[in-house]
């Protein structure tokens, strides 16, 4: 080569390696120096095979390919390929290579150096398996959360062991959920609410966990039975939970009841909501009950009232206490809101059915609706019958 060619080759980031018919290396780019750190001159003959490769299986696999390559007339279906080289200050550099046959039966490779890239993939590679390794250890946190929900939720055998008959349909929009129902029975009083806390998912889900324990320890361990105190009551306690330790200012966060307290001794049912309402149906005729117009939890400084609405009750009466989620679910021809004029249709057309097949008719009727629309909320119905 010239001084000329030979400052050129130097310079490029690129190796030039010539193989003879026999497999030994008779040149080397100059650029060997700059990139590998080795002489040209001691990777002539079987140096580049020995000096560049760990390991005997390695230096013997990337000759044999050479001498194969060797043995063919023409190598212009041969794909570019990667191979890690060692330097001479023992450290690595990948080389992209490009094969041709060369005059007298030689073999050419182009190599380029692709270190860089090789690390960022490497580099890549490695925070793409961190962010898996967190996405499933986030994963199982949030199952193992479900199942946690899952065991404070009331079992729904129990509420149809109360009533003629009931259904709960829970359908969270999230592996858990912000929408939370609960029941207890003590003596002849039944209570069955309907919770819909600040967000859905994971926040969604530390709410009802707090609903469940401030119902708790407003209806079992203070006693409440009247609707309208136990509302005061849980917006008092979620306040101070909420806030007890924050002295940044107020927090918004809150939720929305439907609660219904029945006296089975006195066939009554006493119902008040903190903007959730409760729908009956008697003798086929369709009554909404509205709800108080304030939440639970902060509300600014408007003061809060709470009223309770007592009724008497009549066999096959069926009362639905809901969250906003069915109702709110986009869909149809128009994807629009299903909206609670549909919501109340649909519960009056099925009537006739027992509340186990109602429960599937509510599933199916909002499958059908969404099609392809993804589910916009947490989804909570129940139905209890007299």
């Amino acid at each position: 080569m010239s001084l000329v060619t030979d400052s050129i080759l130097e310079k490029l980031n690129s190796l030039i390696v010539v193989v003879n018919s026999k497999g030994e290396v008779e040149y080397v780019s100059p650029s060997a120096k700059r990139i590998l750190g080795f002489e040209p001159d001691a990777l002539m003959g079987q140096g580049w095979w020995d000096l560049t490769r760990d390991n005997d299986a390695e230096r013997n696999d990337i000759r044999s390919l050479a001498l194969n390559q060797l043995k063919q007339d023409s190598l212009l279906a041969t794909l570019p390929y990667e191979r890690l080289l060692k330097t001479a200050n023992g450290g690595e550099r990948w080389i992209l290579w490009n094969t041709s046959k060369g005059p007298m039966n030689t073999l050419v490779g182009i190599g380029h150096d692709i270190t860089d890239r090789k690390k960022a993939e490497q580099q890549l590679l490695k925070k793409n398996k961190e962010l898996e390794q967190h996405n499933k250890d986030m994963v199982d946190s949030i199952t193992y959360a479900s199942r946690i929900q899952e065991a404070i939720l009331p079992d729904v055998q129990q509420i149809r062991n109360a009533f003629k008959d009931a259904f709960v349909l829970y359908q969270p929009k999230d592996v858990v959920s912000g929408d939370y129902y609960f029941f207890h029975r003590k003596k002849d009083k039944v209570f069955v609410a309907a919770v819909d806390c600040t967000g859905h998912g994971v926040p969604g889900a530390l709410m009802s966990f707090i609903a469940n324990s401030i119902l708790k320890e407003v209806i079992i361990k203070k006693g409440l039975e009247e609707p309208s105190e136990i509302l005061y009551a849980l917006d008092e306690e979620l306040f101070l939970s909420l806030n007890k330790q924050n002295s940044d200012g107020v927090t918004n966060d809150g939720m929305d009841v439907a609660l219904g307290v029945f006296d089975l001794s006195k066939n009554t049912l006493t119902y008040s909501g903190a903007f959730r309402p409760m729908i009956m149906i008697r003798e086929n005729e369709i009554i909404e009950f509205d709800p108080n117009r304030y939440p639970i939890g902060f509300y600014g400084d408007v003061k809060k009232e709470f009223v309770s609405r007592t009724i008497e009750l009549q066999e096959n009466d069926t009362f639905y206490f809901f969250t906003d989620g069915y109702c709110d679910q986009f869909g149809g021809e128009l994807k629009k809101k299903f909206n609670r004029r549909r919501f109340k249709e649909l519960l009056l057309s099925a009537q006739s059915m027992e509340m186990e097949e109602q429960e599937s008719f509510l599933q199916y009727a909002l499958l059908n609706w969404r099609q392809e629309e993804e589910q916009m909320d947490d989804i909570l119905v129940m139905g209890v019958k007299i």
